[in-house]
Order: C-alpha cells, then structure tokens, then sequence
C-alpha cells in the first residue's frame, strides 16, 4: 500500500540517501498486521538496512479521557485498553490509586488478584503461540492453540462473570470473591495446559515448519535489548533476568513460589519456548494459589474522594513491564494519568532486529514482541522553539482529520 501523502519534512531528511527503488511501505493497512501501523522498510536487494516507524494511528486518548471521569470509572475503562491483557491494566491503575491512600488490601484479595492475572498470561501466551503458527504456515499449531484457549476463558469466565474484560479489580481488593467448589476444576485444568504446552514444545522442536521460520530469525544478543531497554520475554530470551513479578512483588508474588525462566539463544524458536514455559509456570503458580487461598474479607470500600498526591506502580503483564502515573489534587478526579505499556518498549528492539531479515521475516518478527498497537500508540504537541506542549481535544482531532484530506473545503478554526 502506497501514502498518498508526501512524507514529513523530519521524515524525508532521513530518507533523501535512499532511491526510490530501495523503499517498500509496510502497512498501515497490511494483513500481518491486526491493527494499523506503519513501517517504511528500507532494502538492499531483499535484506532490510533500516527500519522507520510511523506509530500513532489508533490513538485513544484514554490519558485525556480520564480527566473528566471519577477515578472508579476510569479503572473499568483503563481495563479497556487491551482485550488480551486487560486485568493487569486496571490492576496496575489500581495499585497507583491504592498508593495514595491509606488502606491496606486484603490478603486473599491478592491472592485472587495473582490467580486472574496468571490466568490472563496464559491465555496471552496461548494467543500468541497460536498467531505465531499462523504467520509461520503451520496453521495446525494455530488451530490446536486456540482451541485450547477455551479452557482458559472458561475459567475465568466462571470467576469473574465475563471470558475478557473481567471488571475484577476494585480499589484495595476485588469486587467478586472464588466461587465455592472450584478449587479441584482449576487444578485439574491447569494440569491439562501443562501437557499441552509441553506438546506444543515438541512440535516446535520437531515440525520442519516451525524451525525453518524461526531458528535463527530476530537474533538478538543481550548487550543490545538491555540497550534498548526491552522488557518481559523479549529481554528474558536473551538471559536477562527482568520480571516485575520477582523483582518488584505485588499482589501475592512474594507468597507463591516460582522462578522466571530465560534462555541465551536469542530467536524467535528460543521466545516460542520461552512463552511454553512461562504457561507451565504460570498454571502450576495458579495451582498453588487456589490451594492455599487464605480465609478472610475480599475488598476494603473507601471514599470516592483520592487524597492528593502522586503515585506510579508497575506489573509484569504478559507483554512486559507496564507502568501508571497517578497524580490527584485531592477530588473525585484525577489530574493526570500516564501510562506507558510494553510494546513501546520492545518497538525499538523489534527495529534493530529487524535489520538483516528479509521482507518475509518482517510478520515474524513483529509478532515476535506481541505488539498492541492501540495499547500503545498516543499523540501530543511539542514546540521545540519554546517547549510549549499540549493536546488536542476530540474534536480538534476530528476536524483536523477533515481538514487533512479536504483542506479546501474545510479549514480548521
């Protein structure tokens, strides 16, 4: 797909050495991709050199929105930022909310917490496994994964009422408490997604497919993605150590065992893997958490008025590190909310990894990281002359996106 609009003057000084020829357009619209975003690929032959992103297409405004919106509302709608791993956005918010007060969160409220939110990285790594057969060609693998999938959001379906966004999270606790009799169902369902994972590990292993499209594709070595600063499996495939989790404990991590797993081969048929095993220790961490889910209350109500201050928390989401900033004034609104999630990043490691492969590698790759474009992407305004910064308001952005395409028959006032 080709722009119909030249490039941007910043866009173009740092393309003027490349001909014509040696450009191809990756998206926006391209069915690699689930949601737009777009990637000019610059190639020698069939090899990329250089990789130029043009992010924000499916900015949200969520930051902005969430200043006109009481603070238990905009947990339910942070939670909307994702459909994949939307518990550990309200979770995250949460815990930013919860820093100002003065509360303490009931212990088997963490607990419940630590089970949805493994559940919640199963069911990603599940996805992704599945997404990643598909870009592969082994549509088997996909087939396999996302019927396995269904366990999952059954589970969490039973718990919390709905298969996605769970609407779990309230302000120190959860607004539902474990259904009576469940503990020998999710104990057995977890067994079964430890034999699956261990199977699909070895039709990674072993099916042609799968090794001739991800051995040795986005190789990376450590020194780099420390660099760039990559987080969650994207820095563990490569050896580092980083995991919130264990790190930085929140909810019920310093009560449940486990231990993160890494590896140093650095490809894409390493990250497979890597995610396999973070299914087994993720089912056998909600396995143990069920078991020894403590007695007592679920939730903790406080006032709808936040004392003033300023807090920020962070978890490990499936994807990596995710991060929120509250600052309060002391009403039933926010002042500002900031949140910054894994794929922004990882989107520099995926880059860099990038250069070398060819343009049939590009799906992989990009696969590679999760990405969640609309989890991601945001706009603002900066003036570098006088560092002036601001935003516009939906309407702006509205007519602003008339004006672009029609500039002579509507002008922006």
């Amino acid at each position: 797909m080709t722009e119909d609009k030249p490039p941007r003057k910043e866009e173009s000084a740092g393309l003027m050495k490349y001909s014509a020829e040696n450009l191809v357009p990756f998206g926006p619209i391209h069915p690699a991709l689930k949601e737009p975003e777009y990637f000019k690929l610059v190639l020698e032959g069939e090899k990329i050199v250089e990789v130029i992103p043009r992010i924000g297409y499916v900015h949200r405004g969520l930051e902005k929105a969430a200043e006109s919106r009481p603070w238990v509302q905009n947990m339910y709608m942070f939670e909307r930022t994702c459909g994949i791993c939307s518990f550990v956005h309200s979770l995250t918010y949460g815990q930013a909310v919860e820093g100002l007060t003065i509360y303490e969160i009931p212990r088997r409220a963490k607990f419940i917490r630590t089970i949805i939110a493994e559940l919640e990285r199963i069911h990603s790594h599940l996805l992704w496994v599945g997404l990643m057969g598909h870009w592969a060609g082994f549509e088997t693998l996909f087939m396999w994964v996302w019927r396995d999938r269904e366990v999952v959001l059954d589970l969490v379906e039973a718990i919390s009422g709905n298969r996605i966004h769970k609407s779990m999270n309230a302000f120190c606790g959860v607004r539902r408490d474990m259904p009576e009799g469940m503990e020998d169902r999710i104990v057995e369902r977890m067994k079964f997604l430890v034999d699956r994972a261990n199977y699909y590990k070895g039709i990674v292993d072993t099916e042609e497919t799968m090794l001739e499209r991800t051995e040795d594709i986005g190789r990376v070595s450590a020194e780099t993605a420390e660099k760039l600063c990559a987080v969650g499996p994207m820095a563990r495939y490569v050896g580092l150590r980083r995991d919130i989790r264990l790190n930085d404990p929140y909810a019920a991590y310093d009560e449940v065992p486990f231990d993160i797993v890494t590896s140093k081969e650095g490809d894409v048929h390493a990250l497979l893997k890597l995610r396999l095993d973070e299914m087994i220790v993720a089912a056998n961490m909600v396995s143990y958490a069920v078991k020894h889910l403590p007695e007592g209350p679920i939730r903790i109500k406080i006032p709808p008025v936040i004392p003033a201050g300023e807090h920020s928390s962070h978890s490990e989401a499936p994807r990596g590190e995710i991060f929120y900033y509250v600052k309060s004034s002391g009403g039933r609104t926010p002042d500002r909310v900031k949140s910054r999630q894994p794929t922004m990043a990882n989107l520099p490691t995926a880059l860099e990894i990038l250069k070398g492969q060819t343009i049939a590698d590009v799906p992989v790759v990009l696969t590679a990281i999760d990405p969640c474009f609309g989890c991601m992407d945001r706009m603002s305004f900066l003036d570098i002359e006088s560092n002036r910064q601001w935003t516009w308001s939906g309407e702006e952005l509205r007519r602003y996106g008339i004006n672009y395409y029609f500039p002579e028959r509507m002008k922006m006032r």
